[in-house]
């Protein structure tokens, strides 16, 4: 029996409407870091150092989120996030910043998801 896609979509709403918002998922994870700049993360709101991440642009700022970045563990070091609440998260945070990024998508997290898996480096066995 086929589905339609309408009905899968519609299936999916409930999930998606329990997901944190960007603000939320700040709150809960980023401002550990970001609130003061821990490990020199960058300041939420800070717009001078945002602007130069804005500029690199969120095919680089969310995959970097997803795997980790320097001294930021993957997802902020919160396993239990998706991959969309950590892009509301970046989104957020870039706007603050000064960014004019809208609300991503779920075909936006995917491709996201993609560069953070090509990024990933691979494990090298222990000898």
């Amino acid at each position: 029996m086929r589905i339609p896609p309408l009905v899968l979509v519609l299936a999916c709403l409930p999930a998606l409407a329990q997901e944190k918002s960007g603000a939320e998922v700040y709150a809960s994870t980023c401002i550990e870091c970001h609130g003061d700049g821990k490990l020199k993360a960058p300041v939420f709101g800070n717009a001078k150092v945002w602007g130069k991440l804005v500029r690199e642009g969120l095919d680089d700022l969310v995959p970097a989120a997803l795997n980790g970045i320097r001294k930021m563990p993957a997802k902020g070091g919160n396993p239990a996030l998706s991959d969309l609440e950590v892009a509301r998260a970046v989104v957020y945070m870039g706007n603050a910043g000064g960014g004019k990024f809208a609300e991503p998508t779920l075909t936006d997290v995917a491709r996201w998801r993609k560069k953070a898996d090509a990024r990933r480096k691979p494990l090298t066995p222990q000898r």
